[in-house]
C-alpha cells in the first residue's frame, strides 16, 4: 500500500491514529506504530514534562516512526515545541490554529509538519503556510471540529480540488472500508480517532469505552457551538449546554458551564453524567474493545477484502 502517505511518513500502511486528548499516550501511539500504522501522542492534554515522558516511552517501545498532535493554541505551546524539537521527534501534526505560526520552525528543525483542517479554503493557507501534508476533517469527527460543518465524505473531493499535497481523510472513518472509500473519493490516507480511541492500550478509562461501545446512531451530537464546536456523548453536562444554547446563553455562561477539566473527568476518569465525553459518530458500530494488533489487521483485511469485491464487479 505504498503511495504518498506512507513515503513521506515512513510507514507501511496508510492509517494515522488521532492524537486524542486523554486517550493517546504512549501505550496506543507505540502500539499503532508497530502495527503499521503511525501513532500519534495527543500532546493536548500534556505538560511539556509529561511530554517529553511519553517521547521517551514511545521511543523505548517502538522503532518506528511516531509523531505527535499538537493544538497550536495551547497555552503552554513554546515548552511543548522546545520538547518536541530536543527530543528529536520527526512528525507534527499540528491543529487548532494558524499554521504560519510554527510550521516554519518545526521544518527547520527538520520535521515534517502535518495540518488538521476543515475546509478546502484552510487546505489553500496550510499548502501556503508551507506544510507536508493535509487532514481534511469532517464533522462527524469526535471532540473539536471546524464550524463549517462539512461531513467527511462531501470535503474530501473538495480538498482534493484544492490542494496536489498528500491528503488524509479524517471524522466518521473506522473500517478498511472507509480506508477505500476515503482513498476513492481523493485521499492518500485516513487518520482514525474513534477506532482507537476505544482500543484496549488507549488510556481512556474502561467506564468511557464501554459506554461508547454501546452507543447507537444519534448518541453523539454537534454542541458548544458559540465556544468550539465539539462531538459529543448525550449526558447530563450534553444535556445542560444544550438547555443553555437553546435559551440563548451567551459566550461567558457557556464558558463557564464548560469549566476547566472536563474531558479529562469525563474520557480518563470516567465521570460519565458531568464529564466532557468526546467521541465520534462512527462509536455506533464499534462493539468491541480490542487491542491495536487486531484492530489494525482488521482495517486491512476488510480493505483487501473490499478492493477485490469493486474488483469483481467492475469487470465486463
Amino acid at each position: 500500500m505504498e503511495n504518498s502517505v506512507t513515503k513521506l511518513l515512513k510507514i507501511k500502511y496508510p492509517v494515522i491514529q488521532g492524537g486524542m486528548v486523554w486517550c493517546s499516550g504512549w501505550r496506543l501511539a507505540s502500539a499503532v506504530s508497530n502495527s503499521g500504522g503511525l501513532g500519534l501522542l495527543g500532546a493536548g492534554s500534556m505538560t511539556p514534562d509529561i511530554l517529553r515522558e511519553h517521547i521517551q516511552k514511545c521511543k523505548a517501545a517502538t522503532p518506528h516512526p511516531f509523531g505527535i498532535n499538537m493544538p497550536l493554541l495551547y497555552h503552554e505551546i513554546e515548552g511543548m515545541m522546545k520538547v518536541i524539537v530536543d527530543e528529536g521527534v520527526k512528525i507534527v501534526f499540528s491543529s487548532a490554529g494558524n499554521p504560519k505560526t510554527w510550521t516554519k520552525y518545526l521544518k527547520d528543525n527538520d520535521i515534517t509538519v502535518v495540518h488538521v483542517v476543515s475546509s478546502s479554503k484552510f487546505a489553500k493557507k496550510a499548502e501556503e503556510a508551507g506544510v507536508d501534508a493535509i487532514v481534511a476533517e469532517g464533522f462527524e469527527a469526535g471532540g473539536h471540529n471546524g464550524r463549517e460543518e462539512t461531513s467527511t465524505f462531501a470535503l474530501i473531493p473538495q480538498v482534493r480540488r484544492a490542494t496536489s499535497l498528500p491528503l488524509i481523510a479524517a471524522g466518521g472513518i473506522a473500517t478498511g472500508a472507509g480506508l477505500l472509500a476515503a482513498i476513492i473519493l481523493g485521499a492518500d490516507g485516513v487518520q482514525m480517532g474513534t477506532r482507537f480511541a476505544l482500543a484496549e492500550e488507549s488510556s481512556a478509562s474502561n467506564e468511557f469505552k464501554q459506554l461508547c461501545i454501546s452507543l447507537n446512531e444519534g448518541d453523539t451530537m454537534l454542541s458548544l457551538k458559540k465556544l468550539s464546536p465539539t462531538r459529543l456523548v448525550k449526558n447530563e453536562f450534553f444535556n445542560q449546554v444544550n438547555e443553555a444554547e437553546n435559551r440563548g446563553a451567551d459566550v461567558d455562561e457557556m464558558r463557564e458551564l464548560l469549566g476547566r477539566g472536563r474531558s479529562r473527568i469525563g474520557i480518563f476518569e470516567g465521570n460519565l453524567s458531568e464529564g466532557e465525553l468526546e467521541i465520534g459518530q462512527i462509536a455506533s458500530i464499534i462493539r468491541k474493545i480490542e487491542p491495536v494488533d487486531v484492530i489494525m489487521k482488521e482495517i486491512i483485511a476488510e480493505y483487501t477484502s473490499t478492493l477485490e469485491r469493486m474488483a469483481a464487479l467492475t469487470r465486463f
